[in-house]
């Protein structure tokens, strides 16, 4: 159902954030004031009004955040795509007992927008593969998304 606008995450967004999955992020850059755009991996939601988000702490999105706290998670679920709009912070730094140096942050849901275009649907989701050591991926995927849910 396109343009439906909601104020929280439905229950199937909510559903799928429970685990690791790929989407987009946006935030605004802090040198040139255009947008920048990343795909992540590590994404949460701690509740239906909250999305967490893992990265590298020397990641340029955190400068973005620190200038400009507004943030869009773009995501494709439930045969649609959404825009999850809301106003991001750095929760942690440093999250504890992973081994990488990632930041943990937190955006505050304000609008969740249904964005597929009219009289469409969604009928493959995109999937990915991990490149490196599939071990270790599965072993650290495992430590940020269990610090995920403990913050």
């Amino acid at each position: 159902m396109a343009n439906q606008v909601e104020p929280k995450l439905i229950k199937p967004l909510y559903d799928e954030l429970q685990k690791e999955r790929f989407v987009i992020l946006a935030t605004i850059d802090h040198e040139t004031g255009g947008p920048n755009v990343s795909a992540i991996s590590w994404v949460f939601a701690k509740d239906e009004s909250t999305v967490y988000f893992a990265i590298d702490n020397r990641s340029r999105i955190l400068e973005n955040i620190k200038n400009n706290n507004l943030a869009v998670i773009n995501m494709i679920a439930n045969e649609s795509t959404y825009s999850i709009y809301g106003e991001a912070h750095v929760k942690e730094e440093r999250i504890k007992d992973v081994p990488l140096k990632l930041a943990l942050v937190e955006i505050s849901i304000k609008e969740v927008r249904d964005v597929m275009f009219y009289g469409s649907k969604i009928i493959t989701e995109p999937q990915y593969d991990k490149t490196y050591d599939k071990v270790a991926a599965e072993r650290l995927d495992k430590q940020v998304m269990e610090a995920m849910k403990k913050a």
